[in-house]
């Protein structure tokens, strides 16, 4: 990390590091997983998991992180991993902190690559995200800006980096509109963005489809993977996965589902039993909001 970065996390205040942690996955694959709670000026935003795949040519980072302070705080990280720089960032969908910290990685070089959907959500909610951040960052959303990809795919990019290779897939929208998964087929391993939660509950907000999410995260556990980094949680096998966002989702639609052909209204959705997910972090914070979001989607189909 230059010094000129390492300045200006100084001025924010908080220590580099202070909310990420290095997870092994496999040979040249790591998983940097943020705290499961709320972002923060101690964590620069970073409440979430990014992914990292060391090549011999360089590393190709999944996520560049949610402001530029939480960038650099992520190269500081990669720095304790390898020697090798960042030369592609790959950002899997519209949600600030997948993409926040493209200006960083910009001026040091690196290729950033994202679909044609998740672009177009990135220009749609960059005001309303940016408002969102200085909330919670403060002073430690400094030198943030509007920064994009530039190179835009629309449904399927395949790279290669030092042997490495990589097919970038966008299946349709699930969490935001223009979600991505990230497959290494020699290596078995899937890199979910945010198709996958684990360990805290999912939100589905009003930028989120629930029965495209569902048919998302199908087209990715088509692919067989041994591991599954999540966009939120730890990485695990896709048994984890499953649990803690697909069975989730399914159980949502059908139980709304149902709701609704007794007659329910949106009143009822209290009565919606989503106690099997209790033991997910922040489920009380969102089983509400989700039902309620779940039934205005299903309302009208």
């Amino acid at each position: 990390m230059k010094p000129i970065y390492l300045a200006l996390a100084l001025l924010a205040g908080p220590a580099f590091g202070a909310g990420l942690e290095i997870q092994p996955v496999t040979d040249g694959i790591y998983a940097l997983v943020g705290p499961l709670g709320q972002r923060s000026p101690e964590n620069f935003g970073n409440n979430s998991t990014v992914g990292v795949v060391v090549t011999p040519k360089g590393v190709v980072l999944i996520d560049a992180g949610a402001s530029w302070l939480g960038a650099a705080d992520i190269d500081a990280m990669i720095d304790t991993i390898t020697d090798q720089p960042v030369k592609v960032v790959i950002n899997t969908g519209g949600q600030d902190h997948r993409w926040f910290g493209n200006g960083y990685w910009q001026a040091q070089g690196a290729q950033i690559i994202t679909s044609a959907d998740a672009l177009a959500d990135q220009h749609e909610r960059f005001d309303e995200q940016m408002l969102r951040l200085n909330m919670f960052l403060h002073d430690a959303a400094q030198g943030t800006l509007a920064v994009y990809a530039d190179t835009v795919f629309d449904t399927e990019y395949n790279l290669t980096l030092g042997g490495v290779e990589m097919q970038i897939i966008h299946p349709g929208a699930a969490h935001t509109a223009g979600d991505s998964f990230v497959w290494l087929p020699e290596a078995q391993v899937v890199f979910a963005g945010d198709i996958v939660f684990t360990e805290r509950m999912l939100g589905v907000q009003p930028h989120s489809i629930v029965k495209d999410w569902i048919a998302s995260f199908e087209a990715m556990a088509a692919y067989g993977p041994q591991w599954v980094i999540p966009g939120h949680g730890h990485a695990g096998p896709m048994t984890l996965a499953s649990h803690d966002t697909y069975d989730y989702l399914v159980n949502l639609r059908r139980q709304i589902g149902a709701l609704i052909d007794d007659g329910g209204d949106i009143y009822a959705i209290d009565t919606i039993d989503q106690s099997a997910f209790d033991y997910l972090q922040n489920a009380e914070v969102w089983k509400g909001k989700n039902a309620q979001q779940t039934f205005e989607q299903m309302e009208w189909e």
